[in-house]
């Protein structure tokens, strides 16, 4: 009995298929990661929020944790932390100018890690119409486009610092704009956690 070619040639898996399978598998993977971070910083923001009179105890070491937790919730570039939600607790249970200050400058140094991967060459950045926008701004505005960019809540600000580095922006500059915009807006979200807080003690 002769062989046919499929005895001969066994058929083998297609290479691009399983690498689109595998990126498929880890972008979810990520997702899921995501999410379990963000029920996870909920979760402790509400903690935080209804025993706060007895972590207010520990505001000599709740400043530099702030900072700590900050610069850990920023440095990611792959699964971001929501540092902001954890912000405005931290606004509930401590004085909001100084979480602001903690948070912000954390953030700030947190930020230097996707800096350092543009600076350095490893950023890897897909060449896309939004990236060709920040890139426009960078080249136009520079300084700017950092603290307006670190000021508003938005998913460029890692993009923005990977381009700063590719551009060589000196850094300084760029974590000096880079402060200025996050204190600013960790601001808003401290005193905004304060605010509702107090004004759901009056109304209930």
């Amino acid at each position: 009995m002769k062989p046919n070619d499929a005895d001969l040639f066994p058929e083998r898996p297609d290479p691009l298929e399983e690498n689109s399978s595998r990126r498929r598998l880890s972008k979810n993977v990520i997702t899921l990661f995501r999410i379990v971070v963000l029920l996870a910083v909920i979760a402790l923001t509400i903690i935080l929020v209804i025993y706060r009179d007895k972590v207010q105890a520990l505001q000599a070491y709740g400043y530099p944790g702030i900072f700590l937790f900050s610069i850990l919730a920023n440095a990611t570039i792959i699964v971001p932390v929501p540092g902001v939600v954890f912000t405005s607790a931290m606004g509930v249970v401590f004085n909001p100018f100084w979480v602001s200050i903690a948070s912000g400058s954390g953030a700030a140094i947190g930020e230097i890690s996707g800096y350092m991967a543009g600076f350095s060459g490893r950023a890897v950045v897909e060449n896309s119409a939004r990236y060709q926008r920040v890139v426009g701004w960078m080249q136009k505005y520079g300084n700017l486009t950092i603290l307006f960019l670190a000021f508003i809540p938005n998913p460029l600000f890692d993009l923005a610092g990977m381009i700063a580095g590719i551009l060589k922006m000196p850094l300084w500059k760029f974590l000096i704009y880079c402060v200025i915009g996050k204190i600013l807006k960790m601001m808003m979200f401290a005193y905004a956690g304060e605010w509702v807080i107090n004004l759901l003690e009056r109304i209930f």
